[in-house]
């Protein structure tokens, strides 16, 4: 363990004198190279702005390689990739992209992953405003903020962990250990193995991921909710506003942009939701989504690198719309002010 703690913060202390280094000398390179000398007015004035056009080039360069080299590259790989057989040898043209139009786990997948999108970003960003705009009226709202953020602090594995034992079902004549189903027993129903039903089996998977990120919503609603100014509350109840009045009719709108970066960062990660349903049903009972169906075709069976391909393509492509009217709405704001 000391030798890992040692190892990391190493890592961190070369990392940092390596960044450093490079920016020093990279700029000492540059003002050697374009020297600005005294009397020669038309000659300094042209490095001058030569430097002002390169200079933003070191510092971006190694960040624009790196973005080359882990996403542009793999893309471009991943759909030659699908174009070819499970070796990866051999061309086979559309026969991966059929597949996945005939493959009824595929099709499920596809209609688990319509359900998570629908449900989960939703509920989420719901959730974290109701709790952000309730906690900020009562005395103990920052203890209360910090119970709700705190499962943000656990991976996705141990949340997994941790709503199994909620989930869980003991057959025959057991004591139900689960609280789910201790609960439904003492109302005199009877014990189910929920994450074995199908379709519902999704819900209570989504149910994991809502826990977690309910805190950072409400972090960042929270924090929205902040910046409203206190004068248009104040107008609103002069004016005879009620509650309900105020929050949908002032509040959401005035946060509206908050809840817009909310909503798309937990719908990105929604579609690339894994490690929940792996832990929880490892995507069987029809709880299969397209990340999961991706690391069986890769990794299970001998591997299939064709149809992997398409899977991650298939994500991906959902995904860039997402991002592509982030950037656009981002840019609209800057223009704005």
């Amino acid at each position: 363990m000391l030798s890992q703690i040692v190892s990391a913060l190493g890592v961190v202390v070369v990392a940092v004198f390596a960044c450093s280094a490079y920016f020093y000398f990279s700029n000492k390179i540059l003002d050697w190279s374009l020297p600005v000398k005294d009397g020669d007015i038309h000659s300094a004035a042209r490095n001058l702005n030569r430097r002002a056009m390169i200079r933003p080039w070191l510092f971006i360069g190694p960040a624009l390689f790196l973005l080359v080299v882990y996403l542009v590259y793999p893309v471009i790989a991943t759909l030659i990739l699908s174009f070819y057989d499970r070796s990866g040898v051999k061309f086979v043209g559309l026969a991966n992209y059929q597949w996945a139009l005939t493959d009824r786990e595929f099709r499920q997948s596809i209609f688990n992953n319509i359900l998570w999108l629908a449900v989960v970003p939703a509920a989420c960003t719901f959730f974290g405003l109701v709790i952000a705009v309730m906690t900020d009226r009562i005395w103990w709202g920052n203890i209360a903020k910090s119970i709700v953020f705190m499962p943000m602090a656990i991976s996705f594995v141990g949340a997994s962990v941790i709503w199994k034992f909620i989930y869980e079902y003991r057959g025959g004549n057991d004591v139900q250990i689960g609280l789910l189903n201790a609960i439904v027993q003492l109302f005199g129903g009877t014990p189910q193995v929920w994450i074995s039903v199908p379709l519902w089996n999704n819900f209570f998977l989504m149910v994991i991921l809502i826990w977690i990120q309910t805190g950072f919503a409400m972090v960042i609603l929270s924090a929205a909710l902040r910046g409203i100014p206190e004068e248009t509350i104040e107008a609103a109840v002069i004016d005879g506003a009620n509650g309900w009045q105020i929050f949908w009719r002032i509040m959401v709108p005035q946060v509206w942009g908050s809840i817009a970066v909310v909503w798309t960062t937990i719908t990105i990660l929604v579609l690339k939701v894994f490690d929940i349903v792996l832990t929880m049903t490892n995507g069987q009972w029809n709880s299969m989504v397209l990340a999961n169906l991706m690391f069986n075709w890769l990794f299970r069976g001998g591997g299939d690198s064709g149809r992997s391909a398409v899977i991650a393509l298939i994500i991906m492509l959902a995904v860039t719309p997402i991002m592509v009217w982030n950037v656009r709405r981002a840019n609209r704001e800057l223009g704005g002010h």
